[in-house]
């Protein structure tokens, strides 16, 4: 029986139960873990959120998107703190080569069409863009949370939670549904700055199929850093274009004729996880991979 070691390098038998307990604690993974593992990254996002709010929270403008410092501030700073801080623990279980590494199942070739889509809608708003109206430095600002968002949300989704499903003995399309759940509960934290529930769950349910289409660019593409990059365009591309996020669009701004097509994007996310959700199929072998036994009873 093998797994990989914090090297990348095949593990026997004798070498995984030899591990710390802590490592082999997560080394089984399961749906449970993959959740604690979810909200404890999201209490220590909002509590890296309220520190830097109260130590720099006087240099930010009232209005977050009017420079780059309160950009920066405001949206990469606690991004990049819970980021860290998942880096060091995939360092602690000798997972970076792992979860950054070559994917153990690839996709199929219609997936490619999905993120072709996406690919499309998101070039479609960054045309669309008002950019007169924005601050330069606050656009790149934007670029740069952008690409912070991106990392750390998919390390811990498409990530951790991935990684620690397909550890759990579950099948592709589990592993896509529960991963994306999750993906999207973390956005229902959302009610805290007072959206009205209505909105903070339409943003829940898009998050949830935005996570199915970020699943599928992991699969087709067999890396991580795809849907990192992927992610990183989507979210600058949505504040640039409405002059926020999760939020009314902007009236002040005036974008480019294409921006009825590009706004078509929220429905065509919805309409690509549903069908990533009938055909998704697929299960690794957890020996081969992980070093694991297969669990007595095929799980989903």
């Amino acid at each position: 029986m093998q797994g990989l070691d914090p090297r990348g390098q095949l593990m026997t038998h004798q070498q995984l139960e030899s591990r710390s307990a802590w490592g082999r604690f997560w080394d089984r993974g399961g749906w449970w873990k993959a959740l604690v593992l979810a909200a404890v990254y999201w209490g220590l996002y909002e509590l890296a959120g309220l520190a830097i709010g109260a130590l720099f929270g006087h240099l930010v403008d009232e209005n977050v998107y009017a420079n780059a410092q309160s950009v920066l501030i405001t949206l990469a700073a606690p991004i990049v703190v819970a980021g860290l801080l998942l880096l060091l623990f995939a360092w602690s279980l000798g997972w970076l080569k792992e979860l950054f590494g070559r994917q153990p199942i690839r996709g199929s070739w219609w997936m490619w069409a999905i993120v072709i889509v996406l690919v499309i809608f998101n070039i479609l708003r960054f045309v669309s863009v008002d950019y007169a109206a924005w601050d330069a430095g606050a656009v790149v600002a934007v670029l740069v949370a952008g690409l912070c968002i991106g990392f750390t949300e998919e390390l811990a989704t498409r990530g951790f939670a991935v990684d620690l499903l397909r550890r759990g003995g579950y099948g592709e399309r589990s592993v896509m549904l529960l991963s994306s759940l999750i993906f999207g509960l973390l956005h229902s934290g959302n009610i805290l700055s007072g959206q009205p529930p209505l909105v903070v769950a339409l943003t829940v349910g898009y998050a949830f199929a935005f996570g199915v289409i970020m699943y599928v660019t992991l699969r087709v593409t067999g890396n991580l850093i795809w849907p990192i990059l992927l992610h990183a365009s989507t979210d600058p591309s949505l504040i640039l274009l409405s002059g926020g996020i999760d939020t009314a669009a902007d009236s002040s701004l005036h974008p480019g004729p294409l921006v009825g097509i590009a706004n078509l994007e929220n429905g065509a996310v919805v309409v690509m996880a549903v069908i990533a959700i009938i055909f998704v199929r697929g299960r690794i072998d957890r020996t081969d991979v992980y070093g694991l036994r297969e669990p007595e009873r095929a799980l989903a």
